[in-house]
């Protein structure tokens, strides 16, 4: 049986319905909150604390914040590390509000030194069992997508050597998930930010999911990254589709949120929801002022570019 045959999931369901209005004190004390607002047409996915000052320090005051102003995901890079009863009871918050979980970081990431790429076996081993233990993670807080960097690239090694140790790596790691129908999306991070990383392009990403031939393993076009790096954004989101399967942004200079750069989001993100993309897009950027006014600047930043539909 082909690895293309397996059968996909739900991991692009739609998420619940916009959540009912919540009641009581707001956390900076200016009275009853405001009824829920209206759902985006895509699914932008905040961080916790990048509305601290609006929502308040608790995660689960954060998570109440979130869906009360239409968005209707969230996105936590370092979930794996947290405790076990505090995945559990966001896992359950964030189903009472109908909130869908993007992606947690899946194993360690070699930033410095060479990774999958080299074909250590003891580094080969080490992301093979974290990505075992990914699975309870990402079932216990009901996630269907996490995060996966290959890493530094081998300078010793011509780049087809390397590039077969990293498609046999994420073979095998798609043997375990597809069994759990959860998917690794691979993130090329630019040059600049990030050099001498072995996945940059977004190309070079279609190429390696192609190679592994598994529906588990996919893109995670970042649009930030993709913008330094090569640009072209609509027609490389186009070229790449087929094995496109989560999206994040943030506006380039700077990494803030959109409207704040040069990335004209308006048209992107219509673009995006033209295609049918029922998927995450992460929100993993700054605010570009403090305190509650630049939270209220990212909430508004998103209700602007989002006025496609």
């Amino acid at each position: 049986m082909k690895r293309r045959d397996f059968l996909r999931g739900s991991a692009t369901a739609a998420a619940a319905a916009t959540v009912a209005p919540v009641m009581g004190m707001n956390p900076t004390g200016s009275g009853k909150t405001a009824s829920a607002k209206k759902s985006f047409n895509l699914k932008y996915a905040p961080h916790f604390w990048m509305f601290k000052n609006l929502a308040g320090e608790d995660l689960m005051d954060q998570l109440q914040f979130i869906a009360d102003q239409g968005f209707t995901a969230l996105e936590d890079n370092g979930m794996k590390g947290k405790e076990v009863a505090v995945q559990e009871k966001i896992a359950s918050k964030m189903a009472n509000l109908g909130l869908e979980m993007g992606v947690f970081v899946a194993h360690t990431i070699y930033w410095n030194e060479p990774g999958l790429a080299s074909g250590n076996k003891d580094q080969l081993d080490e992301f093979l069992s974290e990505i075992k233990d990914s699975v309870d993670v990402a079932k216990r807080v009901n996630a269907k997508w996490m995060t996966v960097v290959p890493g530094h690239i081998d300078p010793r090694l011509d780049m087809g050597y390397q590039t077969a140790h990293v498609v046999e790596a994420l073979r095998r790691a798609s043997d375990i998930l597809e069994p759990h129908d959860l998917t690794m999306v691979l993130e090329p991070l630019n040059f600049r930010d990030h050099p001498g990383l072995f996945l940059n392009k977004a190309g070079q990403a279609f190429e390696v999911c192609r190679a592994v031939d598994s529906p588990v393993c996919k893109i995670f076009f970042d649009i930030y990254h993709q913008q330094i790096h090569e640009g072209n954004l609509i027609p490389n989101i186009d070229l790449a589709w087929d094995e496109i399967g989560y999206f994040q942004c943030g506006d380039n200079p700077g990494r803030k949120e959109p409207t704040t750069g040069e990335i004209n989001y308006l048209n992107v993100f219509k673009h995006i929801h033209e295609k049918g993309f029922k998927g995450i897009v992460g929100m993993e950027h700054g605010n570009s002022m403090d305190g509650a006014e630049g939270e209220q600047a990212v909430i508004d930043a998103y209700r602007k570019v989002d006025m496609f539909a």
